[in-house]
Parts: structure tokens; sequence; C-alpha cells
């Protein structure tokens, strides 16, 4: 990962700090998604090739890992890792914020 600075919050940002990546980890940690159509199921509707691009990042930064869940090569099934796992923290207290501070934010 090439890196602007040696800052934790910038290279944390980088890994996850677009408008998708959050989302989809979401996905994955809180609501137990693992395959790709599953993931096109979620409200904020990310387009097919956002999400390929996403879980590509996700997992060449060592958040999740792929493997074929049937007999077609490409049908993955996509879960996190322990790094991807410790971000759960991160993503409650984001969701706590939140719910405290946007109006009209529900669980």
């Amino acid at each position: 990962m090439n890196k602007r600075s040696n800052c934790p919050i910038a290279c944390a940002l980088d890994l996850v700090g677009d408008k998708w990546t959050l989302l989809v980890l979401r996905d994955m940690v809180i609501f137990n998604k693992s395959r790709f159509e599953e993931f096109l199921e979620s409200p904020e509707r990310i387009s097919t090739n956002i999400l390929t691009d996403r879980l590509h990042k996700l997992e060449s930064g060592g958040l999740i890992e792929k493997e074929p869940y049937s007999s077609h090569r490409y049908r993955m099934s996509y879960t996190p890792t322990e790094k991807g796992k410790s971000m759960a923290v991160i993503l409650e207290h984001l969701s706590k914020w939140g719910l405290e501070n946007i109006q009209g934010t529900v669980v």
C-alpha cells in the first residue's frame, strides 16, 4: 500500500476511507453477508464494478479473504479476517455517533 504519510489516520483512510469500503465491511462484520449478490441487496445500491473493486481492495489490505463456494470458479464467498473483524468496534462507534448526531438515522 502506498502511504501519503506515516500518520495512522491517513493510512487507515487510504485503506477504508472512501464512500463504499466501510459499508461493504459493515455488511460482512455486522450483517454476516458473504456473497456478491448479498452485497448488492444492501439499501445503498452499490454498483457491481465498485463492489468488485472494493472487495479486491479489502482483500489486498488483509481485511477479508475469499474462497470458492461452488464448482463455478467465479463464485466466491468473502469473510473478514481477524484484522477485518477488529473493525467492528469502529463500525459500532460510527453507528452510535450517526444515531446520536444525524437526524432520521436508524439501526
